[in-house]
């Protein structure tokens, strides 16, 4: 967990794109729970769409989402926390907590 950032978006077993590595301006697209685009991939590439009206001069975001694998702890927490300001804020960029269902 030394450096915690990561710009990767994995297409199948054997593809991950590194938008460090040659990547485009979407490189710099922050984070926010109430984003105003979405990731998309489409035949193993990724486009950045819309999802609602953006204002001239509006910042661009996506929900990073990071996936969760059920190893988080209070460290992953602090490490990933969010401070995008929107009411719905969730306090991290991690997706949120699947609920488990009732038995």
């Amino acid at each position: 967990m030394g450096r915690h950032h990561t710009f990767l978006f994995t297409i199948d077993s054997a593809i991950v794109i590194d938008a460090a590595v040659d990547g485009n301006d979407a490189r710099f697209i922050n984070h926010s729970c109430a984003p105003n685009c979405e990731a998309v991939d489409e035949k193993k590439h990724i486009y950045i769409e819309a999802i609602r009206d953006i204002a001239p001069g509006e910042e661009l975001t996506y929900d990073y989402s990071y996936e969760r694998d059920g190893t988080e702890d209070e460290e992953w927490e602090r490490l990933y926390i969010c401070k995008c300001g929107a009411p719905t804020c969730r306090g991290t960029i991690l997706a949120p907590m699947k609920k488990r269902g009732k038995r």
